[in-house]
């Protein structure tokens, strides 16, 4: 009994051993970000409020993990869930990425929804990213997309990678005609963290996906403690060829006694970004919509300083005023759009 006992016993460990070998995770994590937010217009706030308002910006929770199956042949997965808790007008949860993949010498698949690799290539560039002064309140094509497939090479010669993302065919929409024009693809050289190189430059195309097609630039450079980086990026509307232009930032970081400080200037002559659509009357609810197709000459700017401060290794204080004004001409008038001035201080709080 007692043989048989031990036996069982060796063998059960042997087996968790075995398994802890192959498997990494799954793996639970999350995030808590909120933050207390003063807006003159609401245009940048996350749920289009003016005024002083309680922001959840994009706090979630997810689980994720890899299994080897075969040597040079790994299993990984991830789900993600948005989760709301500042507004009773939204769904509790909301999907966020969430996929099936398999890596392999030859790079990495996966099936699933998933930033588009267009906007994955920003790196690290966006400094206030996932709050109300994120890039894509002037920029567009920041998009998750599902029922898509991604490809991600190995990085050769431990510097350049080739990523591509392609959706299938129920993502068509207006101004796509069929799957082969929903499609994106990238380079990128260097580190996004900064550590391995303390460089990063990309470059990336989006085809139809977000009724867009458009290019982009990025580079990034540590330097001494100050870490200096720029985008710039060219869309067209698929629906509306004349909204076209360029749209670009450049910012810098520095690290002063453990306090992260950040400034950001930004130019937007595209009107793909979320600003301009909440500073005009737009869409099939609005009694009088601005008619998209005699638009021309829009001007935005965007001034973003603010700074962040570690006050434990999974917690962090933060602060930033951003300011956004602009004007465009319709059929051929100068129209201003309302000045929106943005005070923000938050928490957020990784698990």
């Amino acid at each position: 009994m007692k043989k048989t006992l031990i036996s069982a016993s060796v063998a059960s460990i042997l087996t968790l051993a075995s398994f802890g070998a192959l498997a990494e995770g799954p793996n639970f994590y999350g995030r808590l970000d909120l933050s207390v937010t003063n807006s003159d217009t609401g245009a940048t706030t996350q749920e289009g409020k003016d005024g002083t308002v309680l922001e959840t910006n994009f706090s979630h929770v997810g689980v994720k993990g890899s299994e080897t199956i075969a040597n040079g042949f790994d299993i990984i997965y991830q789900m993600e869930f948005q989760v709301e808790n500042t507004s009773s007008n939204k769904d509790v949860f909301k999907a966020r990425n969430t996929y099936l993949g398999l890596k392999t010498n030859a790079g990495t698949v996966l099936v699933g929804r998933n930033d588009s690799v267009f906007k994955q290539a920003e790196g690290g560039v966006d400094l206030f990213g996932n709050s109300n002064a994120d890039i894509d309140r002037l920029v567009g094509a920041q998009s998750r997309v599902a029922d898509g497939i991604w490809y991600y090479s190995p990085k050769i010669a431990d510097l350049v990678t080739l990523n591509a993302t392609y959706l299938m065919t129920d993502n068509n929409q207006a101004g796509v005609e069929d799957a082969d024009d929903q499609y994106a693809l990238s380079a990128t050289i260097g580190d996004k963290k900064l550590k391995a190189q303390n460089f990063y430059v990309a470059g990336a195309y989006n085809k139809g996906i977000a009724g867009m097609d458009a290019y982009r630039g990025v580079a990034q450079v540590k330097l001494a403690g100050f870490k200096l980086g720029g985008l710039f990026q060219n869309s067209e509307s698929t629906k509306n060829a004349n909204m076209e232009g360029n749209t670009y930032f450049v910012n810098v970081s520095y690290k002063l006694n453990g306090v992260n400080l950040k400034a950001e200037y930004g130019k937007d002559e595209a009107g793909q970004g979320v600003y301009f659509k909440r500073s005009t009357p737009q869409g099939k609810d609005v009694v009088d919509p601005v008619n998209l197709a005699k638009v021309s000459d829009v001007n935005i700017t965007s001034i973003i300083v603010g700074a962040d401060y570690k006050i434990a290794k999974s917690t962090m204080v933060y602060g930033h005023y951003a300011m956004y004004e602009g004007d465009y001409k319709l059929a051929g008038m100068k129209i201003d759009l309302e000045d929106d001035n943005i005070f923000t201080v938050g928490v957020r709080y990784n698990f």
